[in-house]
């Protein structure tokens, strides 16, 4: 008996319908030899830019630590024993505020010795002035001899000098009773206390005590690489010019990335380049009030020295990276894709100048860079200036 196929007495419409079921369509229309094949998919939209070109300022930043106005180590400067903490750790104080005292009582001896001394050389002179001035009549009338009267004259000379060392003795033992009370030697913040109540200060060595800080203005000190000043110094005239012969401001990033509101200047360029470091210091001062920066905080330095004329800009977002090389995807006349690698500079409000690597002309992929590859061929259309992507996607969704 002869088999029956499965097909006999089915229209070909119900075996299409049951293929499609059965995911076998491509063999059914093999088979049946009237379909055509599917058309190719559409080419993948992606979003493009033009670049852009304008002037951009170059922002410098240099990173510093501050530093004080004035940084004072307050010192003993007599041997003694330290008999009281006069001030708070932390805290403001005032120029001879009375910071430490030391016990004056073997220097208010030295002293009383030193007056002592002094009385008695003056008496020493007071007689020999009175044996020349009794001898000089005598010789006169030659009742002495002369040489009796030089060695009256040269006792006195003597006495004289001793009374003017003696005198320098005094004021040096009454500065010393003086350095007993240590002041402090300028307005502002006093660091914590090196030294207790009890301790033995200055034998030897003037001891440092604490140190005071006058933090209005703070200063900044920040390096600048060699190549980079020999850059700037060589266009000097011509920055000066475009900065009208005014000071540049400079901003002040504190280390949470907030920026101080005060606004500083250059201070002092150091002499010579850092040999260790290869970078000349340099030191800015800002204003201060209220003392919220401190000596010791990291901080950056930023300015703008000067403009990049006619710069070329792409959208941060069109920028690829791949170990430290970046590159572009650019849309040519025939709506090939291209991949170009280009050399990036300084970025700016979303934005990233391009220094080599383009011309200028070309149109630059924004979004759907993850559906591109060389040489594909995609329909371009120009970016919305809302920043959306394909379909309404956010253009950060490459």
């Amino acid at each position: 008996m002869r088999s029956t196929p499965f097909y006999r007495g089915h229209s070909i419409r119900q075996l299409a319908l049951l293929a499609s079921v059965l995911g076998v369509g491509g063999l059914l229309t093999t088979a049946c030899g009237g379909e055509k094949p599917a058309p190719a998919p559409p080419p993948p939209e992606v979003l493009v830019t033009q670049v852009v070109h304008k002037d951009v300022p170059v922002v410098t930043e240099l990173v510093g630590q501050t530093k004080g106005f004035q940084d004072v180590d307050v010192r003993a400067r007599v041997e003694g024993f330290l008999e009281a903490v006069s001030f708070n750790e932390g805290t403001l104080v005032h120029k001879n505020d009375v910071l430490y005292r030391i016990d004056p009582k073997p220097l208010e001896a030295a002293l009383a010795n030193a007056r002592a001394d002094l009385a008695t050389a003056k008496a020493r002179l007071e007689k020999t002035q009175n044996d020349v001035k009794r001898l000089r009549p005598l010789a006169v009338k030659q009742a002495v001899s002369a040489q009796e009267l030089d060695n009256a004259v040269a006792f006195e000379e003597a006495a004289r000098s001793q009374v003017a060392a003696q005198q320098a003795a005094v004021d040096k033992a009454s500065l010393d009773l003086g350095y007993t009370k240590v002041l402090s030697p300028i307005d502002g913040l006093v660091g914590t206390t090196q030294v207790k109540a009890g301790s033995l200060v200055g034998r030897g060595e003037s001891t440092l005590l604490t140190t005071v800080s006058q933090l209005d203005p703070i200063l900044l000190r920040a390096g600048i690489s060699e190549a980079e000043y020999l850059r700037i110094a060589r266009r000097a005239d011509e920055l000066r010019k475009e900065n009208a012969g005014q000071k540049v401001p400079i901003q002040l990033i504190l280390a949470d990335g907030t920026v101080h509101p005060h606004e500083g200047t250059l201070d002092v360029i150091e002499r010579a380049i850092d040999p260790t470091t290869g970078t000349l210091t340099l030191q800015f001062k800002f204003p201060n009030p209220g003392g919220i920066v401190r000596p010791g905080q990291y901080g950056r330095a930023k300015f703008i020295l000067e403009s990049k004329r006619n710069a070329m800009l792409v959208p941060e977002r069109a920028v690829q990276e791949l170990q430290n090389l970046f590159s572009v995807a650019v849309v040519g006349p025939d709506n090939k894709i291209g991949f170009r690698t280009v050399t990036m500079g300084p970025r700016m409000s979303g934005l990233w100048v391009v220094e080599k690597g383009l011309t200028g002309d070309e149109r630059v992929v924004v979004a759907g860079l993850q559906r591109v590859r060389e040489g594909l061929v995609v329909n371009a259309k120009p970016a919305p200036p809302d920043g959306t992507g394909p379909g309404g996607a956010p253009a950060g969704e490459r």
